[in-house]
């Protein structure tokens, strides 16, 4: 599961809608994960972006379970694994 690959990679993600698009336009991104309880209008540019540059995507249920497998004390919407 995608929460268990994060914790794994903790030391090289991007959390966060906004560095996550910067990372993915800077071509620094493997994979990107977003979460289904976020703000479905925020969360739409990251998949259409990543669909554009053919970068796996994974969706998972909570965006309090995302952030938790990030280390961090709130919601992540989006987390993206840096290569």
């Amino acid at each position: 599961m995608s929460y268990e690959k994060v914790a794994q990679a903790k030391s090289e993600i991007v959390i966060g809608i906004k560095q996550t698009l910067r990372s993915m336009k800077n071509g620094e991104v493997v994979e990107v994960i977003t979460a289904d309880d976020a703000d479905q209008l925020m969360t739409m540019k990251v998949a259409k972006l990543a669909a554009q540059l053919n970068i796996p995507h994974t969706r998972v249920n909570s965006m309090k379970e995302l952030g938790n497998a990030c280390g961090i004390d709130v919601g992540a919407a989006t987390v993206a694994i840096k290569q």
